[in-house]
């Protein structure tokens, strides 16, 4: 569907969804907070899927093509980031953003929303799941893996990774989009200035990663199809790939 098809409708839906998911993220993430135990296994955890990360995609990140993309995806997507600030700054702005914004623009905000609400729901439940294995000094990959079968939800886990690629694809798409660079240039200043600097930096981090590959097409296959096999192990409990 274009923005040309039924596009308040469409617009509607989106700044619903975002609606939803931002406020479930917020939620996951002020509990984390309350709870200072859980707080610190919510990290560890983090930090130790951000490394299992680098590792598994550490050929893309080394890449001159796609060095950039590959850095952007595994901090600002499916990284241990905290997203509290940028969340907040697209909740306070909403209202305009879905009026001034085409469709695209919040299709593609509305993607990324969602990978980071799905992401905080998977790492309530592994932290809840793992416990005390989150204070040891390691966490090894089968009390990972172990724990990612009890968590389950193969559909839900399916569902990241898709996002995931459709993420991927509303970054490129917009990317061609010439007149998004200057926009995002013009608006540089007055963003900081209105307190929003973590969503412009966002945005625009997004799209030169984007533009700097010209095709993203080999990139965001690679991402996809290496997550779905890691997916796949830790499900089967076999070793992970590579």
């Amino acid at each position: 569907m274009t923005d040309s098809e039924h596009p308040e409708l469409d617009r509607a839906a989106c700044s619903a969804a975002l609606v939803a998911f931002l406020a479930e993220a917020r939620d996951l993430r002020l509990a984390a907070a309350a709870d200072p135990v859980h707080g610190r296994r919510r990290q560890r955890l983090r930090e130790w899927q951000a490394a299992r990360l680098a590792q598994t995609h550490a050929d893309l990140l080394g890449s001159p093509r796609y060095a950039r993309a590959a850095t952007f995806f595994l901090s600002d997507l499916y990284g241990e980031k905290d997203f509290s600030e940028r969340d907040a700054e697209v909740e306070r702005i909403l209202p305009l953003m879905t009026s001034m914004l085409p469709v695209s623009g919040l299709r593609t905000l509305l993607l990324a929303v969602e990978v980071d609400a799905l992401s905080e729901r998977f790492d309530a439940a592994m932290v809840q799941v793992l416990g005390v294995q989150l204070d040891a000094p390691t966490l090894s990959e089968a009390a990972y893996g172990e724990a990612y079968r009890k968590v389950g939800d193969r559909a839900g886990r399916e569902t990241q990774i898709r996002l995931i690629g459709e993420t991927g694809e509303a970054l490129e798409a917009l990317a061609r989009r010439s007149f998004v660079r200057g926009a995002l240039k013009m608006m540089h200043g007055p963003a900081h200035l209105a307190g929003l600097g973590e969503l412009h930096a966002f945005l625009e981090r997004g799209f030169e990663a984007f533009r700097s590959m010209r095709d993203a097409s080999e990139f965001i296959e690679a991402i996809v199809d290496r997550e779905r096999a890691v997916a796949a192990a830790m499900f089967s409990g076999k070793a992970l790939p590579g």
